[in-house]
């Protein structure tokens, strides 16, 4: 009797066992929305492409960045996660996307990530902080991973074949405002160029490289429109009168280029074979945050939570310098980015559009099924 008691106990724990380990091989099986994610552009994004470039200045691999980051310092410019970081676990990836510059070999299936602090779409833009990773320079890399790709799965067919299950997203272009439109000290550009004749430049060059990435495979692509460049604490501490209003001139210029940026997805929508492009406006959802405050949480609107000087806006946090306590009370972390807070609102309403103005045809959910 108590051997059949015995063996009915082990009979029990053992569909215990099975169900337990059922259970971890279906989320073990559980997939991305997508096979792969793709991410350009500047610091905004960047995770970690800069930290080896030793002539730069723009890096981000020390606390107090990354205070809130279970990893630590990373080289993500906020005190946690970026707007991707939020954008990569929505599409149900496990884990982020990796740097490009420490990333190789299988690791590159499920994407990378290519974003650089100090880039810009002008090749000069960014250069008085050294070492950075220009757009162009991203999309070759991005040429190289394609070239790999093609020889770990096989052939070009089966690469392209994957990649067009892909998002892409780029954000790009602040610098080529605040790091050499609006920096006459070191660039001749706003002398040489009206903003509505800038804008048309950067967008040449910008929709130039779009085509080398189609070309190489890209056909899911989401374009960021820049935000509100003239609210950040950077420029609010060097050409705001009372640092509290807006810089309306570098706003205006930042909606000149947007507004010439979202007839490109229409473009390439239009002719070229199977591309879907998507615009993301970044301005409108920065618009909200910065009118209604108090709706998303935020106390804290025109000052960095860590930095130097007026707004905390004069230069990025210091190493080892202790940053305001009340974190997710504040929309920018230092002189030019945006709290953790602030990015998983952006990330949220870029995945799911929120109102009918963040996302323009569709945004990243959808695109991801098409």
């Amino acid at each position: 009797m108590e051997s059949g008691k015995f063996m009915q106990a082990l009979v029990g724990v053992a569909m215990v066992l099975a169900l337990s380990v059922g259970t971890h091989r279906v989320e073990a099986q559980a997939q991305p929305q997508v096979p792969c994610f793709f991410i350009l552009g500047d610091s905004l994004l960047d995770n970690g492409n800069n930290n080896g470039l030793a002539a730069s200045l723009a890096k981000a691999n020390y606390r107090p960045y990354g205070i809130d980051f279970p990893a630590g310092p990373t080289g993500r410019f906020s005190n946690g996660k970026t707007a991707v970081d939020v954008i990569t676990q929505l599409l149900g990836f496990n884990d982020y996307i990796p740097p490009y510059a420490t990333t190789s070999g299988n690791a590159l299936l499920k994407g990378v990530n290519y974003a650089s602090a100090a880039a810009g779409i002008r090749e000069e833009t960014g250069r008085q902080l050294g070492g950075r990773i220009t757009f162009s320079r991203q999309v070759q890399n991005y040429q190289n991973t394609v070239s790999q790709l093609t020889n770990i799965l096989g052939g070009n067919s089966a690469a392209a074949d994957r990649l067009s299950k892909c998002i892409f997203l780029v954000g790009i272009g602040s610098n080529d405002y605040l790091n050499n439109y609006y920096m006459p000290q070191f660039y001749t550009s706003s002398r040489q160029y009206t903003p509505e004749q800038w804008a048309d430049i950067l967008i040449q060059q910008y929709v130039q490289q779009l085509r080398i990435m189609y070309n190489n495979g890209a056909r899911k692509v989401v374009l960021l429109g820049l935000g509100q460049i003239g609210c950040s604490p950077s420029e609010l501490a060097r050409n705001s009168s009372d640092g509290s209003t807006c810089v309306k001139n570098i706003n205006d210029a930042c909606q000149i280029f947007n507004n010439k940026l979202k007839p490109v997805v229409d473009d390439f929508n239009k002719n070229y074979a199977n591309a879907k492009f998507t615009y993301i406006n970044s301005y409108n959802i920065f618009q909200d945050l910065l009118t209604r405050p108090s709706s998303f949480g935020f106390k804290v609107t025109n000052s960095g939570c860590c930095g130097v000087g007026r707004n905390n806006g004069q230069i990025t946090c210091l190493p080892l310098q202790n940053p305001c306590l009340n974190r997710k009370e504040y929309l920018f972390w230092d002189a030019f980015h945006p709290t953790e807070a602030a990015n998983i609102i952006v990330g949220r309403r870029s995945y799911t559009a929120e109102s009918s103005t963040d996302a323009y045809p569709t945004d990243i959910r959808r695109l991801a099924t098409l």
